[in-house]
């Protein structure tokens, strides 16, 4: 019961890593797609925008890091775990 958990655990863990990072990527890339057509349409407007794209590319991959702290603590300090006594 308690490898069956663990297994869950470990697959859990691999699914919130691994898709956190697939969305962060396709975020920040689709992102910095939207910012490269914006400053060729506005050259006058780059610097602007270049503060706002690097203050959502942090929020996103604060997002993802959260994410693998989640997923770190579900590793290490397992709730689901049974304690047996």
């Amino acid at each position: 019961m308690e490898s069956n958990v663990m297994g869950f655990v470990a697959l859990a863990c691999g699914l919130i890593i691994g898709l956190g990072a697939i969305g962060a990527c396709i975020g920040v890339a689709w992102m910095g797609g939207k910012y490269l057509e914006a400053s060729a349409r506005q050259p006058e407007l780059m610097n602007a925008l270049q503060i706002k794209m690097f203050v959502l590319a942090g929020l996103i991959d604060a997002a993802y890091l959260i994410g693998v702290g989640m997923a770190l603590l579900f590793a290490f300090v397992n709730p689901f775990a049974v304690v047996a006594g």
